[in-house]
């Protein structure tokens, strides 16, 4: 499954979200203002394999590359801020992945929105 068009899927469901290019890579937006996924398609600096980047709960980035460090890492840049970056070389589960966008979603949105997926489900 191409990697692009399904985090699209994924990110684009949610409200208030908008999809632009953030530092050259496909990057989704709550109110196009805080970013809460990245996808880096051909790699970026030192990891050179696809992979994305996307913010996470207080803890959890420890807790996923404690869990599994061959799929989970803590990312260049936004991972002091507690981030966690996910490989995309090999098999994805992306009901896995659609889980870790909702939870990136529901760290930057405001509380109104996040409440919507609530609602929706």
């Amino acid at each position: 499954m191409d990697a692009l068009l399904e985090l699209r899927r994924i990110c684009l469901a949610f409200p208030e979200v908008t999809e632009r290019p953030s530092h050259g890579a496909p990057t989704w937006f709550v109110r196009d203002k805080k970013a809460f996924v990245t996808l880096w398609v051909d790699g970026h600096h030192q990891n050179a394999f696809p992979h994305m980047w996307c913010a996470a709960p207080p803890g959890a980035q420890e807790d996923l590359v404690a869990a599994d460090p061959d799929l989970f890492f803590r990312p260049p840049y936004v991972g002091g801020r507690g981030w966690v970056g996910v490989r995309l070389d090999r098999p994805v589960d992306w009901a896995e992945l659609a889980e870790l966008c909702e939870d990136a979603y529901r760290v930057v949105a405001p509380r109104r929105l996040a409440s919507q997926l609530d609602e929706r489900d």
